[in-house]
C-alpha cells in the first residue's frame, strides 16, 4: 500500500555523561547521519543533553536549566537549517519564577522553532524523582505543524496513558512521537527486566493502533549512577523503536548508541480509519467519569 505521503525519520540513541558539550555533540553526529541516510525528521531521546539528573533531588542541578529559546534550542535550529530536517529535541527548561519543565522542542528546517511540548504527567518514583524537578506542563496537549507533517509530541511518561495519545490524535496529529529516558533497576532479575521492556513496547504500539497512526520513540542507553557514582543506577535499555499505525514494527535499535532509520506512510492513518472507523465508533456521551479519580466500581 503506497499512498505517497512517505516519511523517512531518523532516532538518535545514545549514551550520556556528565559533560553537556560532549552530550550535544553526540545528538548533534546522530543528526548527521540520519539526515545523510535520507531522513527529513529527526527524534533524540530524553534530556540528552545531560545525565539522567533524577535519580537524586539536589537544588543545584538546577543550575542546568535554560530558556526556550535558549542554548540547546538555538543549536538544533541551526543544525535544522543547515540539514534541511525537522528536529525534535528535549530540553530541561528555566520557564517562569520558580517553576521549572521537562520540555521537548520542535524546530523547522529554517531553524524557527515551530512549538513546544511541556511533559505532562510527572513521575514520583524510586530512581526517577522528576516532580521534585519539574512542573507539569501548562500548555495542554496539542499537536505541532511543521513540513514534514502535524506531530504529536509526547514526553516519556506520558507514552502510559492513552489519554494522551488519544488527545494527541484528536488534535490532527498524524504520528506520535515519545523521547525517553527508561531503563532498569539493578536488582531487577532477567525475567522482570524482560517483563518490563515488552510492556513499554506493548503499550506504544497499543497506541498506535487504537489511534491508527505511526509512532516512534527515542530511548537513551548506557549505564548511570546517582549523584557522586555511587549508589543505585539505572540501565537504560535502549530498544528505540518505529512502529506503523497496525503497531507493526518497522525498526527498532539493539540497546547501545544507534542511528536508526525508519520509513512511515502516513498516508496509512485515513486508509486504515476508513476499514475500522474507531473514532466513529466511540461513545463519549459514556466517557465523563474518566475524568473522576475517585469513581469505584458497584
Amino acid at each position: 500500500m503506497d499512498s505517497g505521503k512517505n516519511l523517512r525519520i531518523g532516532l538518535v540513541q545514545h549514551s550520556c555523561t556528565e559533560n553537556r558539550i560532549e552530550n550535544l555533540e553526540r545528538s548533534v553526529t546522530g543528526i548527521r547521519r540520519a539526515a545523510a541516510d535520507g531522513a527529513k525528521l529527526v527524534l533524540l531521546q530524553e534530556l540528552h543533553g545531560s545525565v539522567y539528573f533524577c535519580q537524586k533531588e539536589e537544588t543545584k542541578t538546577f543550575d542546568l536549566a535554560e530558556p526556550v529559546p535558549g542554548p540547546t534550542s538555538e543549536l538544533l535550529g541551526k543544525i535544522a537549517r543547515e540539514l534541511g530536517v525537522v528536529i525534535v529535541g528535549s530540553v530541561f527548561e528555566k520557564g517562569a519564577a520558580g517553576l521549572f519543565h521537562n520540555t521537548a522542542v520542535v524546530l523547522n528546517p529554517d531553524g524557527n522553532l515551530a512549538g513546544i511540548y511541556r511533559k505532562t504527567h510527572i513521575p514520583d518514583d524510586p530512581g526517577y524523582a522528576e516532580k521534585f524537578y519539574f512542573t507539569p506542563g501548562d500548555l495542554g496537549i496539542h499537536a505541532i505543524d511543521t513540513p514534514v507533517g502535524r506531530l504529536g509530541v509526547l514526553v516519556c511518561w506520558d507514552q502510559w496513558y492513552p489519554e494522551a495519545a488519544r488527545l494527541m490524535a484528536l488534535d490532527g496529529a498524524q504520528l506520535l512521537l515519545y523521547p525517553s529516558a527508561i531503563g532498569w533497576d539493578a536488582g531487577d532479575d532477567a525475567d522482570e527486566k524482560e517483563r518490563q521492556l515488552e510492556a513499554w513496547i506493548t503499550v506504544q504500539r497499543g497506541h498506535a493502533i487504537a489511534n491508527q497512526l505511526p509512532v516512534i520513540c527515542c530511548n537513551r542507553t548506557g549505564t548511570e549512577w546517582a549523584a557522586g557514582g555511587s549508589g543505585s543506577n539505572i540501565e537504560f535499555w535502549g530498544s528505540s523503536f518505529a512502529c506503523g499505525p497496525q503497531g507493526e514494527m518497522l525498526a527498532r535499535a539493539a540497546n547501545a548508541d544507534q542511528v536508526l532509520l525508519a520509513n512511515v506512510d502516513l498516508g496509512r492513518n485515513e486508509e486504515l480509519r476508513r476499514v475500522w472507523p474507531f473514532f466513529r465508533d466511540r461513545r463519549t456521551d459514556l466517557y465523563g467519569e474518566l475524568a473522576n479519580p475517585r469513581r469505584k466500581p458497584k
